[in-house]
């Protein structure tokens, strides 16, 4: 089961649906992304996970910007990068060919 942590309404998380019908959205800002899978991609990923040309992250003052970038992902769950895409038990971040590739190969 691939489960694409995203939001409905951004075209790149709707580009990996489109060619992962199987895939389950997880919209970030209505759901959440479950702590222990944010911890993980944090792991995984560090600071890239954190979208700093989001108008989002333009939106806040530089006192906001300093906080963890974890907490400022579970306050304002926009600033994620997208998708987040979960497959047996495997995180990847972004989409792109080589990502699409690498999760089909998985299916």
């Amino acid at each position: 089961m691939v489960v694409i942590y995203g939001l409905k309404n951004c075209d790149t998380c709707r580009k990996a649906l489109k060619a992962l019908p199987q895939a389950q959205l997880c919209d970030v800002r209505a759901d959440g992304v479950p702590d222990e899978v944010l911890a993980t991609a944090f792991e995984q990923f560090g600071e890239a996970l954190l979208n700093t040309r989001s108008t989002t992250w333009r939106g806040l003052d530089a006192q906001q910007r300093e906080a963890a970038p974890l907490d400022l992902i579970k306050s304002h769950p926009a600033l994620m990068k997208r998708p987040l895409l979960s497959l047996n038990n495997q995180l990847f971040l972004g989409w792109n060919k080589e990502v699409e590739a690498e999760v089909k190969a998985l299916l």
